[in-house]
Formats: C-alpha cells, sequence, structure tokens
C-alpha cells in the first residue's frame, strides 16, 4: 500500500482548524457531561481531523481517487470498438 500525501496546504490548514475546533467542543462537553458516548465521538473525530491536517493524508480523498481511476480503466476497456447489441 502505497501512502503519499493527497490533500494540499490549504486543505491541511482547515482540516486542523476544525479539527482543532471540534476537539475544544468536544473536550468542554465531557467536562460538564462525562456520561454521554456522543461527545468522546466528536473528540475523536475531531482528532482524527487533525491528524489528517498534520500527516496531510485523507483515506476518503483516496478511496475516492481510487475510484476514479477505476472508472477510467473499465471505461478505456469498453471503448475498444464494439458497439453492444440494444434490440430496441
Amino acid at each position: 500500500m502505497n501512502i503519499r500525501q493527497n490533500i494540499g496546504i490549504l486543505n491541511s490548514l482547515i482540516r486542523i482548524t476544525a479539527g482543532l475546533t471540534i476537539l475544544a467542543w468536544a473536550t468542554a462537553k465531557m467536562v460538564k457531561r462525562p456520561w454521554r458516548d456522543s461527545y468522546l465521538f466528536m473528540a475523536m473525530m475531531g482528532a482524527m481531523k487533525v491528524g489528517e491536517g498534520i500527516v496531510r493524508y485523507c483515506p476518503m480523498t483516496a478511496l475516492y481517487e481510487k475510484g476514479q481511476e477505476m472508472m477510467e480503466e473499465r471505461q478505456s476497456a469498453d471503448d475498444d470498438g464494439f458497439i453492444p447489441y440494444n434490440p430496441s
């Protein structure tokens, strides 16, 4: 598996900023209501966004790019001059 940077500098800075904002909000809410699991989930999501911004790699973007490559390969394989039969 080849992991390479797939997001730009500006996108990275936005992810870090949004992630730290979500992380701060969630930890502030967890102080008041520690029994709520939703705040823990939001804290993990914010931390994930900060991590994505720092390493400049987003697995969802990589998945989308891989899907686009597969679609292009499929189209190029189908474009060999063959016209499918259409009875209508």
